[in-house]
Formats: C-alpha cells, structure tokens, sequence
C-alpha cells in the first residue's frame, strides 16, 4: 500500500490536527486558526466514523553502508518521485560557547560552492534536474533535504553527497548569509511577540542552550570560513547519521547509488548528540519588558514540559487541542469570541530529547491585559481541576487522529514519523497504534496533565507592552523583574 492512499475513507468529518511531527526531533502541538468555530452547528450532516482508525503503514526497509550510515527506506510507487532526509545527529547544542550560530551557519552554507562546484553551478545544476535541495538545524542535529524525479535520483546524489562531504564554505558567501542574518535578527526584535519568545525562553531554560532563540549581533559577526570548516570536519560523519529516503525505488536500487555517492564518506571519532536533565524553574516568575506607548501587551506564559518520549505525550496532545490547539479551543472561544479580547489565543507544547514547553499566548489590546490574564488563569484552573466534556475529547481525539493520517499524505513529513520512531525506540508498529493510543486517552487523564504543565504555581510569565500601563496588572501575579533585552 502506497503512503498517499493509507486512510481516506476514515477521514469524513474530521478536523486537520494540531499536531505536527517536525522533520527532525520536536513535535509541536499548536495551531493558528482563522476562522471561528463558535456557535456553528452543523445541520444534516453526514454521520460521523465513531471507528478508531487502524491504518496499515508501508513497512520501512532498512541497511547499513560500511562506513556506518544508516538507511531506511520508504517505498511508494505511486509517482515517480523521490524526497530523501540525511539526519547528522549533531546540532546546535555543540555550538562552541564562543562561537554561537556555527552548527546553523554550516548548514545554510552547504550550497554555496564545493571543492568542484561553484554556488551557480551548484544551482544551475539542481535547477536542470528539476531538484531540491535544503538544510538546516535545530539544537539536536542537522537536517539535509532532498527531492526529485527517480530518474535523477544518481545526478542528484552526486551533487547532494558533493554538498555534504566537499563544502568549502567561500568567506565572501558567508558574509552575506551573516548580514542577512543580522538584519533578520533585527527585524524579529521590532516584535515585542519575538521580544516575549525570546524572554521566555530566557527564564524557562535559563543557561541550557534552548534558552537562547538566536545567537548574538557579535558571535555572528566573528564567524568566519575556517570556523565553519572546522565545525564540518569535526561533526559531520557517517557513523551519526541517517538518511531517510522515500520514493519510488527498492533498497536493491538504492545501496549502490548511495555506496556511489556516499561510500567513502569517513567515518569519525564522534558522538551522537547526548543532553542533561533540564532543571525547571524553582517558583513562577513575572518579567514585563516595556515598549514605550504600545498599544498592545504581548503575553506568553507556560512551564518547562516534557521529553518526546514521555507516556504522558498521548494525554498531553488531546489537552492542548481543547485548552488552546484549535478554533474550537478554550482559549481561543473565551478570549476571542466571548470577550473580543485578541484575535486569538493559543496554547502549544513542544517536546524533544531534552523537555519541552507548555506554554499559551495572545496579543491584546493594552487596556485589557488585566481581563486577559483573568481568563488565562481562569482557564488553567478550570482545565486541571474539572473534567473535560464528552464533546470535547471525543472532537479533539477525532481532530488529532484525523490530522495524523492526513499527514501520511506527505513524503516528508512521514519520513519525520519514521525518524522519530527510530530515535526514541518506539516499537516498529507505534504508528500504526498511534490512533489507539490517542483514543485511549480519558477524561481524568486530560486533567491530571493540565494540572502538572499548566500550573500557575510554577508558571513563568511574560508580557510585553506598555511598562507603567501594565506592571501594577503583571504584579498581581508575582514580583515583577525586568530584564534586560538581548542584544
């Protein structure tokens, strides 16, 4: 069975999921909804599959290189395509102290010229090949991506192992990619919503490396060609990778491409990615950045959440869907619909190797920042202290497991499925029960993990805005600190 066509007939009436499996390690469940579902009823509709689904998910065929790499493959005949993913399982957290932003820069430059091939050629080349290619990191490794026709699969392999093994990293490349960056940085800095990511992050992670959004003006400036270099040839290596491959091939076709292109990639004294135990904070905090005259207050409040592989993951999905996941949220109807207070509010929680955040937010007007945190927490304590309805986990459950098949409709985005199963040791079928295990999912089950990551007790808070307008508000909720913002 082909991954486009897994699912379909047990879709009918249900809503696209709030949860997204990242190509890499994090999953975030979160959701920007548009369109207010608030008082709609749905007349003569068609009745709704009560059936949990079962699919049954095309089995991963998997090898090995001598030189340590590792191969899975996903074979989908369907179109003549392929998407691949090499996962390095090094990442931002190896950044040297000094020299924040490296692990990323390195990534972003692999394109821009190789031992034999210049960044044009680079280009032109992937462009007559109707190809794509892509890279980037996040705090565990570096993703490099992919795709297209089968029938190009080797020229394509050619210039994708070129890029991997042989970058050359030009200085005068890289100080454009360092001024677009800065600029950028700077941009982001105009929003006091950034400006409250980035001090949330400050006081949820404190010195771990995810506190941290973007490296500073400074270490950015000092990067140079030769720390680029040596970031590559220290991190890069066969023996702490994975590709990821789905298309229309067999692993019989694929290994001597890849033994071709890839086969004499070294391996190296190296590491997968290892992280500690992060510490929470000890008590609830309230820090207000001021920005003179706003008109709005920028809220983010949460606590430090859990890693990808923890049990609660199941529980923690379907809470977020009704607290402030969707259209239909909590958050979202009350703050929105019934006070007019934003355009929306929201909820999310991340997880990864190393514990995630649970966190809400929402932009509102600065003269009702008061009214807005009185809902936040009325809603925090209503959901960890009250069960849910019958409504509401059996529509969040059919929303998450509706959003989870139609994501199987995406190369890449099950290929980040696959990863994830094989990076925490999920049994080989946990996809195939994921829909079960959402289903299993009880009302007490719901509360009891909204009151142990949204609880206000150890919640940091953060708001943005208007300072004398709205501190005296914040102070209701805890001493308030201000921070100095990054620079």
């Amino acid at each position: 069975m082909n991954i486009r066509t897994l699912c379909h007939c047990a879709l009918l009436s249900l809503v696209t999921s709030s949860v997204t499996f990242a190509q890499g390690v994090t999953a975030t469940e979160t959701s920007q909804p548009t369109q207010s579902l608030t008082g709609v009823q749905l007349k003569g509709k068609a009745p709704v599959n009560t059936r949990t689904l079962t699919p049954t998910l095309p089995k991963p065929v998997e090898d090995k290189l001598a030189n340590g790499l590792s191969i899975v493959l996903i074979e989908d005949h369907e179109l003549p395509t392929f998407t691949l993913q090499l996962v390095i399982d090094r990442g931002d957290f190896v950044d040297p102290k000094d020299k924040q932003g490296v692990a990323d820069a390195t990534a972003s430059q692999l394109r821009e010229g190789t031992k034999t091939r210049s960044t044009e050629q680079i280009s032109e080349t992937l462009d007559s090949l109707g190809a794509s290619f892509g890279a980037r990191t996040d705090l565990g490794a570096t993703y490099a991506t992919a795709s297209g026709l089968v029938e190009s699969i080797d020229s394509v392999l050619d210039v994708f192992a070129d890029m991997v093994r042989n970058p050359t990293f030009p200085q005068t490349e890289l100080d454009k990619f360092k001024q677009r960056l800065i600029s950028q940085i700077e941009n982001q800095r105009s929003s006091s919503s950034f400006v409250a990511q980035e001090q949330f992050a400050r006081a949820i992670y404190g010195d771990f490396p995810a506190g941290t959004l973007v490296p500073s003006e400074a270490s950015i400036r000092a990067l140079t060609s030769a720390d680029l270099a040596a970031f590559h040839a220290e991190n890069y290596a066969p023996n702490v990778s994975m590709l990821l491959v789905a298309g229309d091939i067999t692993m019989a076709q694929l290994k001597p491409k890849l033994e071709r292109a890839l086969g004499a990639w070294a391996r190296k004294d190296v590491s997968p990615t290892s992280f500690p135990m992060v510490a929470a904070p000890a008590a609830s905090r309230v820090f207000v950045l001021d920005r003179a005259k706003s008109v709005q207050t920028s809220l983010i409040m949460g606590n430090l959440a859990t890693t990808g592989d923890d049990p609660d993951r199941f529980a923690i999905s379907v809470m977020n869907r009704i607290l402030g996941g969707s259209p239909a949220s909590r958050l979202f109807t009350n703050l929105r619909e019934a006070k007019g207070y934003t355009y929306g509010a929201y909820s999310s929680v991340s997880s990864n190797r190393y514990a995630g955040v649970a966190g809400a937010s929402a932009e509102v007007r600065t003269e009702v920042t008061e009214g807005a945190m009185k809902e936040f927490m009325y809603e925090f304590d209503r959901i960890g202290k009250e069960a849910v309805s019958d409504v509401e986990i059996a529509n969040a459950k059919r929303a998450l497991i509706g959003g989870f098949a139609l994501s199987l409709e995406n190369p890449q985005a099950f290929l980040g499925n696959v990863y994830l199963q094989k990076l925490y040791g999920f049994p080989a079928n946990y996809w195939e029960q994921y829909p079960k295990l959402i289903d299993a999912v009880t009302k007490a089950d719901v509360t009891r993990v909204a009151a142990k990551y949204f609880n206000p007790k150890s919640m940091q808070i953060i708001a943005v805005g208007d300072g004398p307008k709205i501190r005296d508000v914040m102070s209701k909720y805890g001493p308030v600190q201000t921070p100095a913002e990054p620079k």
